[in-house]
């Protein structure tokens, strides 16, 4: 057979799929099937809750936000990519920062605390930007390697009841892409490749490149101590691996482009003093999420008091102490908790959740359906949607109640597990021939029996069923009566029965079905 040269293979496969194109920041030629309009959908329907889910916007100091912005535009602007670039600071502790598809944009408080200069800042946002520009996110789903859209944990303190040792929240409903786009680790070229391009643009933006070689010796140096908080590897060493490779790249980066620019010491020095008094606080409430992680109860509660006292004015405090009393069935300690911290920051979904289960719990349906309302419009999860669907059931609105339960059983969560169960329980006897499996069967004389297996996840009892004749084409020939079997099948259960029609040829029973008609949930 006659080879073809690569060029005319990747020149024949563009026209076929018709989805070639030119990376903006590289300028090499490549497949894309995730087009520029999809890219700015992607993040513009996916940056509100993401940032929901990796510990909300943090609001206490806006002039840190608008200061970052202010760094991210000034890069943004000497791009190679014009997009709406976006750029927020998260009140997470883990050191990280992220892009999403689209130019949006985060980083979470622990990092910029770490950073000594504007330089560095400058850096850290340079990376970010060619992640976006360059179409690093819009790569991964173009390569398949995302987890299923669906499913993301959302770390928002302690468990919101004593099911596990952990809050389960799963974001549901597609909202977990956003952070399945930011946990994606990138390859060492992509990595490479936002660095080089990173130091570019701030050489374009005036800043002295030593800035992007001392933080990727510093976080060389940080991944490489033993015993460093583990916040290192959940954040940025995740996602963005330091090498000693990347910092030669980098040295030979500044060589290549020139020495010299702004390092903004002093400017970043000032801008961070409001950050850096809150960070004791900060550092006594990481401690006391740790001393819960461990079910410590007690010394998790006296550290949130003591950062509560330190800062009064920061929400996620209070909804530590929330959490810890719903741990403790202090449902009424609870709620004023997140009370307290829902006036105090009204734009985070933890407390609203937390607090709606608490109002449910207390039997203050009202409260508990407001509650937990606005805790899905902010990020839907599936313990909102577990107990939204209860509300839903008890008020007889059924519809509701199975589509609530359904959402959050995609979760595959311990709470998706709960809300299966009460999906197929109000399912089954809709459609009980989806969870009961049949099967006929003969002995050696020829003599049929129906076997029967449960695939629900609760046990069964008077199952209905129908024998069904079916003709040579597959149509129903001749239907028998309506037999019920007073017998229950636990889940997972398989049993036998005889069918009530003696003998029969093989040929005969190969044309022979079972129709369930109707079944009950075993009480």
């Amino acid at each position: 057979m006659k080879m073809i040269n690569t060029r005319c293979f990747w020149l024949l496969l563009c026209l076929g799929l018709t989805a070639c194109g030119v990376n903006p920041v590289t300028g090499k030629k490549e497949l894309q099937f995730v087009s520029e309009a999809s890219e700015l959908q992607i993040g513009e329907q996916n940056y509100a809750p993401t940032r929901q889910g990796e510990g909300g916007d943090f609001s206490l100091d806006p002039d840190l936000t608008a200061y970052v912005s202010e760094v991210g535009q000034k890069l943004a602007a000497v791009s190679d990519r014009k997009l709406p670039y976006e750029f927020v600071v998260l009140n997470s502790s883990v050191p990280n920062a992220w892009a999403l598809p689209g130019g949006k944009i985060a980083v979470n408080r622990g990092l910029l605390t770490e950073l000594n200069n504007e330089a560095e800042l400058a850096a850290v946002l340079g990376h970010e930007i060619v992640h976006a520009a360059a179409r690093h996110g819009a790569k991964a789903q173009e390569r398949g390697t995302l987890l299923q859209v669906g499913m993301v944990a959302a770390q928002i303190g302690l468990a919101t009841s004593n099911m596990d040792g952990n809050l389960a929240n799963l974001a549901i409903q597609g909202a977990g892409l956003g952070a399945q786009l930011v946990q994606t680790r990138y390859g060492r070229e992509q990595e490479l490749e936002s660095d080089h391009y990173g130091m570019l643009y701030m050489k374009r933006a005036g800043y002295d490149l030593s800035g992007a070689v001392t933080l990727q010796q510093t976080f060389v140096r940080l991944s490489e101590a033993s015993g460093r908080n583990q916040n290192w590897l959940e954040g940025l060493f995740a996602s963005h691996p330091p090498s000693q490779e990347r910092v030669a790249k980098n040295q030979a980066a500044v060589a290549e482009l020139g020495a010299g620019g702004e390092l903004g010491v002093a400017r970043y020095t000032a801008k961070m003093a409001e950050l850096r008094k809150m960070k004791p606080a900060y550092d006594k409430y990481d401690q006391a999420m740790a001393a819960a992680s461990k079910k410590d109860l007690t010394t998790a509660k006296k550290l949130a008091g003591e950062a509560a006292q330190m800062l009064p004015r920061e929400a996620r405090f209070n909804q530590l102490l929330g959490d810890i009393a719903m741990t403790q069935n202090q449902h009424k300690d609870a709620v004023a908790a997140y009370e307290k911290a829902i006036n105090l920051d009204g734009s985070y979904f933890g407390p609203y959740l937390g607090g709606g289960i608490a109002q449910f719990k207390l039997g203050n349906k009202v409260k508990a359906e407001e509650w937990l309302k606005k805790s899905a419009s902010l990020l839907p999860t599936a313990p909102a949607a577990y107990y939204l669907g209860s509300l839903a059931r008890e008020r007889g609105d059924l519809k509701g109640a199975m589509q609530m339960f359904q959402a959050a059983a995609d979760s595959q969560s311990e709470y998706g597990q709960l809300a299966a169960g009460e999906y197929q329980r109000m399912d089954l006897t809709q459609n009980p021939g989806n969870y009961i499996a049949t099967a006929v069967q003969q002995d050696a004389s020829g003599r049929v029996y129906f076997a029967l297996q449960n695939r629900a996840r609760v046990a069964v009892t008077n199952i209905e069923i129908t024998p069904v004749m079916l003709d040579v084409s597959g149509r129903v020939a001749q239907q028998g009566q309506r037999r019920p079997l007073r017998i229950t099948l636990k889940s997972g259960e398989t049993t036998t029965v005889d069918s009530g029609l003696g003998a029969m040829t093989a040929e005969q029973a190969a044309l022979l079905r079972v129709s369930v008609g109707a079944v009950q949930v075993a009480p």
